[in-house]
C-alpha cells in the first residue's frame, strides 16, 4: 500500500492534515467484509521524538490524536542525541509492521532528512573514532582551509557543496570517504523511494505564513512553554530537570529560553527570536523540500484542502499521478508561495 507523507514548512497545518487523512483512510467495516486496517501515523519531526518537548514541538496531545496509532513520538529522552540513522532502521520497522497489518502509513514532519531517510535509497556509512579524531586534530594543527583543500581534490562537488567554514561537515565528508573509499556524495540520498509513497506538501503565502508562525509562539507561550523548558533544563541551564542534551538544546523555543536563562537576553527578546527563528525554519524547511520535485503541493488555506490531498492520494493509488520532471538537490524546482 502506498505510503502518504505530509511535508512542508512549520506552522502549515501537517499535523491536522495528516490526523484528517489518517481517518478518510480508514475505513470501516462494509458490506463486503472487513476493510483493510486503520491508517497510522509515522512522526517525521526529529524534535518530537524527545519526551516532554510537547508544546515547544506542537507535538499533537494524545487526547486529540483520534485514537489514532502514532509512531517515532517520546522515543528519546531529552539527554539523547538524535541520530538519522537510528531513525531510519526505528521508521522502517514501523512502516513494515504498519503494512504487515494491511493499514496505510501516513508519515508527517518538515525535518527534511528524517523524510528523505524513511522514504528513500539513502545510506550511513558508519564512523571511526581514531579516523574522526585523527582528521579534527588536522583541523587544529592545519586549519580547516587545508582540509577543505584535500576534500576538493578528493570530492569537488561535495567541496563545493559544503563550503570551506563547516568544519564539522568537511572532517564527516572526509572521513566517510577514507572509510568507504568512495566520494562523499557517492553516499548522499537519491531520489528514489524504497517503498512507493506519494508526497503532499502543504504551503502558503508568505504574509499569512509569518502571521501562523507568529500566532503559534503565542499560543505557545499561553499553553506553557517556559515552564515545559525550565522542567526539562538542567539547574546549570536555567532550569529544575535533568538537562537538555545538545541535539535537544538546538531546538527552536528551547535554545531562545536557554540564552534567556545564561543571561544573554530577555524575555521579550527571547520570545522574539523564537518568532523569527521559526520563520527562518520555515524558509529553510521550503527550500529543502521544494526541490524535490515528487512533492505534490497543496495551498495550505485551500477550503478543500482534505479532499485536494485526497485525490491525490487516489491518483497515486491508481497510477495516474502525473510525473514531474527532476531536479538535483541544490537546484529548485518551484519557487514556493512562501517564498
Amino acid at each position: 500500500m502506498i505510503i502518504v507523507a505530509v511535508v512542508g514548512p512549520t506552522a502549515t497545518g501537517k499535523s491536522d492534515l495528516a490526523l484528517d487523512l489518517a481517518e478518510a483512510l480508514s475505513p470501516g467495516r462494509t458490506a463486503a467484509g472487513p476493510a483493510r486496517a486503520p491508517a497510522e501515523i509515522v512522526n517525521a519531526d526529529a524534535y518530537q521524538l524527545y519526551r516532554g518537548m510537547d508544546v515547544g514541538t506542537a507535538k499533537v496531545p494524545v487526547a486529540e490524536r483520534r485514537g489514532i496509532a502514532h509512531h517515532q513520538l517520546d522515543v528519546l529522552d531529552p539527554l539523547e542525541d538524535s541520530s538519522v540513522a537510528r531513525y531510519q532502521a526505528d521508521g522502517r520497522a514501523d512502516l513494515a509492521a504498519i503494512e504487515h497489518r494491511g493499514a496505510r502509513a501516513v508519515v508527517v514532519g518538515g525535518s527534511g532528512l528524517y523524510v528523505r531517510s524513511l522514504l528513500d535509497q539513502m545510506d550511513f556509512p558508519g564512523t571511526d573514532p581514531d579516523v574522526r579524531a585523527q582528521l579534527e586534530a588536522r583541523a587544529e594543527a592545519e586549519g580547516r582551509r587545508a582540509l577543505h583543500t584535500e576534500l576538493e581534490r578528493l570530492d569537488p562537488q561535495a567541496a563545493e557543496s559544503i563550503g570551506p567554514q563547516n568544519t564539522r561537515r568537511i572532517v564527516r565528508a572526509l572521513e566517510v570517504i577514507a572509510i568507504t573509499g568512495r566520494p562523499y556524495t557517492a553516499n548522499l540520498p537519491r531520489q528514489e523511494y524504497v517503498r512507493p509513497a506519494v508526497q503532499v506538501g502543504l504551503d502558503c503565502d508568505r504574509p499569512t505564513l509569518d502571521a501562523r508562525v507568529a500566532g503559534r509562539v503565542e499560543r505557545m507561550w499561553g499553553e506553557g512553554l517556559v515552564d515545559e523548558v525550565r522542567s526539562l533544563a538542567s539547574p546549570e541551564q536555567g532550569g529544575t530537570g535533568t538537562g537538555l542534551g545538545v541535539t535537544a538544546a538546538r531546538a527552536v523555543g528551547y535554545a531562545e529560553l536557554l540564552a534567556w536563562w545564561r543571561g544573554e537576553t530577555t524575555e521579550a527578546e527571547a520570545r522574539d527570536a523564537v518568532v523569527a527563528n521559526t520563520r527562518r525554519l520555515a524558509r529553510k524547511q521550503m527550500g529543502w523540500f521544494g526541490r524535490d520535485p515528487r512533492v505534490h503541493w497543496l495551498d495550505a488555506q485551500s477550503p478543500t484542502l482534505l479532499d485536494d490531498a485526497l485525490a491525490v492520494v487516489a491518483a497515486a493509488d491508481a497510477g495516474t499521478l502525473p510525473v514531474r520532471g527532476t531536479a538535483s538537490d541544490d537546484q529548485p524546482v518551484r519557487r514556493s508561495l512562501g517564498s
